[in-house]
Parts: C-alpha cells; structure tokens; sequence
C-alpha cells in the first residue's frame, strides 16, 4: 500500500534534480520510495507525473484546472491525474504561475517526467519557457538503486509469510530530511480505506495529512506519536486480512527494535463460548486496555466485534479484549454478551471530565493546517485568535475564512431531539426568464403616483348565483373578470392608462381585457380574458380554464398574456383579509380581492337586531395621474351594487 494525501500528491511522484538549465545534477531518490516534488530552479520548476500507486508507471492527465499563465497558490488544486487505480487531484507545493503545459488533456506520461512549468514570477514566464526549451530535457528518473527498497526489512528480520504493505515516512517537500508523525488518526487493528487520512506528518514546512490509498487493516504502528523518522522509513504496517495482524505486529516490533507484542492465546470448545484462558502476556494487554478505557481513550477492536456489539447493544467499554494488545475480537464480544465473560467496569464515574484528544501540540505551538496558515498569513490575522474545528483542535481553513468574514459560520441545528432538522435554501440563486421580467415590470412602475382606495362588498346573493352556475362549468374567476368588466363600461376612465406625450395624455381603450394574476412555477403571470364584458360568464369560464392550462404548461401566447387593459389579483383562496396589489405597467388599476368571511351586522328586522352576513373586501390600486379618488370611490360602489343587486347581468 502508498499512502497520498492531497497535498502531497504533487510530491509522489520520482526522482528531483537541480539544474541551471532544467536539466538533471546528482538525481537523488529516497530510499526505494519513488517521489518527485516541485523542482525549483533560479527562475523557475517543473512539475513531474506523481506516482499515485506502487504500481503505477505511467499516468494520464485528465483535465488542467489552471491555464497557461494563471497564478497558482500553494495548496490550490492544478491537475486531475488518472493512474492505474484513481483519479487524485494535484496540489501545489509553492505560490508561482504556470508557465507552459507540456502534457495536455488526454495526454500520457511516465512516473517522473515533466508535464508544466511554474515560474516565481509572471515576468519570469516568457525565460522560462525558453530555458526549458532550449536547456536541456526535463529531469529524467534515474535508474532505480539495486540495494534494496524503501522500508525493506532488516536483513535479519524475516518477513512473515502474508499480504502486507508498508507505509513509509513521506517526502512533503524538497528539503524534507526527516518528518514527525504528529498523530495518528487510526489505531491498530482498524480497517481503512483507500482516501481516508490516517495520521497527520509535520515536514520542516508545514503539517500534512497522510491518506491510504487502498484498503486494509493498520496493523502495528512503528512510529509512535511525536517519534520522528527519517524519509522512507518506515511508520506503520498494513494487513490486507484482518486474521494476520498479529503476525505483523511481531515483525513491527523487530523492525523498531522493540520486542515482539505478545499474543493472547485463545481456546474455544464447539459447545459453547466459554472464556480462553489467557497468558500472563494476553491478561496484562487486557488490563491495559481496560485502563485506557477507563481514562476515556478509544477502546481497540476489530471491525467485526464493533458490528457484532451494535447488533447486541453492547457497550465495547464494559468488554475486556482478548486480543492482541487487548483488542476487543468478536469472540470477545460474544463471550461477554452469553456472560460467559467477565465484563469490565465502568469506563468513567458520572460527572467525571470528558476524555482529552489522543494528541495535543507543543508548548507554543499551534496546530493548523497548511492551507490555514497561507490563508491567516495573507490576511495578516493571529491563528492563536482563531478557534480550531478540525481534528485535535487544529485550524482549518475554513476557520480562517470564517474569522475573515470571507465565509459564514456553519450554525448548528437547533431541531429538538428525535426531529429532523429542515435544510433551508441559502446563497444566491439566479432568477429565471419569468422572474425577471416580473422584476423588471415592478420596477417600472415605481416611478408611478398611485393610491388606494378599499370597500367591503356583501357576497350571499353572489355565492348563491356561484353555487348555481358552478355545475355549468362556472368558475368564481369569471364571475369577477364579468362583473368588474361591467363596472368599468360605466366608468371607462378606469380602464385607461397615462402617456407622457404632449405633456401627458390619457390612452383610453375601447376594448375591456381583464388580466387575472396566476402564479405558477417559477414566477407569475396574467392570462387575459379578451372582451370581458361582451361575452357570457359561461363563455369566460371555459376561456379562462384553458388560459390556466396553458399558463401550466407554458404555452401561452403573447397575446394572451400581455395585451391585459385591468387586472385582478385574487388571493382569497389563501384566506388573506386585505391586500393592496402593485400597479402593472402601461395600465390605470388592478383590483386586489381578498378572502370572504362571515361577519354580524346590525339588522332591524332581525329578532336580536343582528344578522350574519358574508363580506369581502376589495382594495383598487390606480394610476393617480389620470385617475382621481372620486373615480375610485364611484368605481368600487358600481362593482359592489353589480355584485350585491344586479346579479342578473352576470348570467
């Protein structure tokens, strides 16, 4: 197994070599790890195809992410590379600007030869480029050493017998002698996959996240938290089956020079699953980790005794590991659930203090990652300022961003427990074509002198002509696009609209379109009823249903749509009691009609003096240039006399 994170696969690449003329001076290699990084020159880099799986020899760009000329900052994500196993983006190490692609999209190259080329400097481009070109080829990799491999065993260690791979201390930059494992994510006997940071290195740069880059077990931990190695060595042991950890381990402890970890040995009858008995060995590892977990520390188990403890309902705490170094193994877990097990204590008396984090920086030190310390350096702000949301504590990028208002601070859900909590829209979200001409309309006429004037109409005698007329097709729509449109024959000043010509000029229009607000998906729009007043309320019911229809499924005509001289905006369907509508462009009044409801009035020859009526109320918004409050107030008296006494005209 190789392990990539990334921010270092730019650095995995082959061999480096320095050169005045981009071309190789005393390669060097680390022991039996191909890796490759920036190359930095006087005036300029290369940036060689990184090697993204022991196996790969070759790679293929699949997409640039920056162009020719673009400045590129350290961290920041240039290439997509294609290997024999994934696709892993890559990083760069240092701030410059990409001087020329040599290896287009599409294109193949092998471990360690050059694809682009950065400059420190825009001005330093043009000198590049032509020092590359005519300097000599790129670095080449150098033949790969006879000795032996990076991480190989001691000659006196004699590997054991079983898939496994190692991971050795990685190259995160140029002058990288030797790194620190800062800490590990994973504990042994953990299974990883491949893309899932497993411990955190600190170079002489910066600290990095250290990914696997295929699946397996972590077997044994060779460099412990805050040990440093030497580049190549090697850190830790990866199983590929879970069932030869423990031969592992014994082969990691040679290598560190440690004694081997002991293993419990365990006995089991096919009767029932009684205790093994263990080795004095076995019984201290299951006693320290009966007292880790006592102090809060994560307790070690293996995949299938964690499935196994959920299935039961198991608290892996109360579970004394049998395992190697008291790991928990799913005989454990079996054991203590039958009772045939002793179970352990308690981890933690109530009230006691929450567990620390396995890793805690230096005194003076604050833990950040790379990128967040490019960004607080650029802003000028002190990381000891910042409060760390990532792993340990550390500051992330994010956090940067988020001091520096470039990024809203993530709330957490207030949802009560058991409730799920509701994701809500947030950010902007361009407006559609229908949005934006509704935008653009209201804008219009907000230059637009206008008022309002409101009445209340009884409506018993009109939801009774409603109620009868409803089996013939008849909607309430219609009988309010008729009625209004009779109203408007008497006062015609209402159906017309302001011109600035002449110093001002009043349009009337001999034809009474009645325009009908419907909001549909997406935005809001005003299928026309044509003629309103000439025609039959039954008539206007059928029209308006199919206007409707093809407002839904967007198939409207201009005309059918724009060519409206009154509007109505009925919202009573959704209960409002009162509204006031904006007034549209190009026309002299829009009705706004609300809800009705059931109100008492006083009544003479009623037995208490009261009745119970219905009521709705109306509120006309018009166009105060040509249209006065007089014309308004006559208006609205005319369409409630239609609708409360001459109910005749709207058959």
């Amino acid at each position: 197994m190789r392990l990539v994170t990334s921010r270092v696969v730019v650095l995995l690449v082959a061999w480096v070599g320095r050169s005045d003329a981009f071309g190789v001076v005393e390669p060097w290699r680390l022991v039996g790890r191909a890796i490759s990084t920036t190359e930095l020159f006087a005036e300029g880099s290369t940036i060689t195809m990184p090697a993204l799986s022991s196996t790969m020899k070759e790679g293929r760009v699949v997409s640039w992410l920056k162009s020719e000329g673009d400045a590129i900052e350290a961290g920041e994500a240039i290439m997509v590379v294609e290997s024999d196993k994934a696709d892993m983006d890559v990083e760069a190490f240092e701030d410059g600007f990409l001087a020329k692609i040599i290896v287009d999209e599409g294109g193949m190259a092998p471990v360690g030869e050059a694809v682009a080329l950065i400059a420190e400097t825009e001005a330093d481009i043009p000198a590049v480029i032509a020092k590359f070109s005519g300097g000599g080829a790129a670095p080449a990799p150098a033949a790969p050493a006879s000795s032996s491999n990076a991480g190989a065993p001691a000659a006196s260690a004699q590997a054991p017998d079983c898939p496994f791979s190692q991971i050795d201390m990685p190259a995160l930059s140029s002058t990288m002698k030797e790194g620190k494992v800062v800490s590990w994510l994973k504990s042994e006997g953990d299974a990883i996959s491949a893309g899932e940071a497993i411990m955190v290195v600190e170079s002489d740069k910066a600290d990095m996240d250290v990914e696997a880059f295929e699946d397996g077990y972590l077997a044994a931990i060779i460099t412990q938290e805050g040990e440093s190695g030497a580049v190549g060595a090697p850190v830790a042991l990866i199983a590929e089956n879970e069932a030869d950890i423990p031969k592992l381990q014994a082969y990691a402890a040679t290598l560190s020079g440690g004694a081997p970890v002991a293993a419990a040995a365990t006995a089991a009858t096919p009767a029932m699953p009684a205790a093994a008995p263990k080795t004095p060995a076995a019984a201290a590892a299951a006693i320290a980790s009966a007292k880790g977990a006592a102090n809060g520390e994560r307790v070690v188990a293996s995949p299938l005794a964690r499935k196994r403890a959920e299935e039961l309902g198991l608290d892996l705490s109360t579970v004394a590991g049998t395992g190697p170094g008291g790991r928990v193994t799913a005989f454990d877990v079996e054991a203590a659930a039958s009772g045939a097990a002793p179970a352990k204590k308690p981890a933690a008396a109530a009230g006691a203090a929450p567990a620390k984090s396995a890793w805690t920086p230096a005194p003076g030190v604050i833990a950040a990652t790379p990128t967040a310390r490019e960004l607080a350096k650029k802003a000028k702000i002190d990381l000891s300022k910042i409060q760390g949301t990532g792993q340990f504590g550390r500051v992330t990028a994010d956090d940067v961003r988020m001091a520096t208002g470039e990024k809203k601070p993530e709330r957490k859900s207030a949802a009560a427990p058991g409730q799920a909590s509701v994701e809500l829209p947030d950010g902007p979200v361009p407006m559609t074509g229908m949005q934006r001409a509704v935008s653009n309309n209201m804008v219009a006429t907000l230059s637009t002198p206008e008022f309002r004037v409101s009445r209340d109409i009884i409506m018993d005698g009109f939801d009774a002509l409603y109620q009868k007329l409803k089996p013939s097709g008849v909607t309430v729509s219609a009988l309010l696009a008729k009625a209004v449109a009779l109203a408007i024959e008497k006062h015609p000043i209402i159906n017309s609209g302001f011109s600035e010509d002449a110093g001002g000029t009043i349009l009337y229009k001999k034809d009474i379109n009645i325009a009908m607000a419907v909001a549909i998906d997406g935005g809001l729009i005003t299928p026309t009823l044509m003629y309103a007043n000439e025609r039959s309320v039954v008539e206007l019911a059928e029209n308006w249903k199919e206007l409707v229809g093809k407002a839904k499924s967007g198939s409207l005509s201009p005309a059918e749509y724009n060519s409206g001289t009154f509007t109505i905006s009925n919202m009573g369907m959704f209960g409002v009691t009162h509204f006031g509508a904006i007034l549209p462009k190009g026309q002299g009044g829009i009705l706004a009609v609300a809800a009705t409801q059931e109100v008492i009035v006083p009544d003479s020859q009623a037995i208490l003096g009261m009745k119970k009526v219905k009521k709705m109320s109306v509120t006309l918004t018009c166009d105060h240039r040509q249209i006065y409050g007089a014309d308004a107030a006559l208006f609205l008296k005319t369409l409630a006399d239609i609708m409360e006494n001459k109910l005749d005209l709207l058959k």
